[in-house]
């Protein structure tokens, strides 16, 4: 699975992925893009966008999008707080579809 990682996410969280494509919005060179625009280059292009941000459910129309966001709450962002989160994300990303929005929390 094609996974892109927010910045709102630490960018040692990808390697908490290793079966899948893992690539960070750094990466990408889309840290400066509004929300909207990074769903729309994203979309088609990644499956699933992990995000910490909270409010993008309120922000995006993401039926319009061909891609999931999983939200991960957690106390924090720092990649201690978010490691107990990734089996719950595994299980999710084996049914999540595109144009949804999944929250994972502890």
């Amino acid at each position: 699975m094609r996974i892109l990682l927010d910045e709102s996410l630490p960018r040692h969280l990808a390697a908490e992925f290793p079966a899948h494509e893992v690539r960070t919005v750094q990466q990408m060179r889309w840290s400066s893009l509004k929300n909207s625009e990074l769903l729309e280059r994203a979309s088609g292009r990644f499956d699933v966008m992990l995000t910490a941000d909270q409010n993008l459910e309120h922000q995006q129309n993401l039926a319009r999008f061909n891609i999931a966001v999983v939200v991960l709450v957690a106390m924090n962002n720092r990649i201690e707080s978010l490691r107990p989160l990734v089996p719950s994300v595994e299980k999710l990303l084996k049914e999540i579809k595109a144009g949804t929005l999944r929250r994972v929390s502890a």
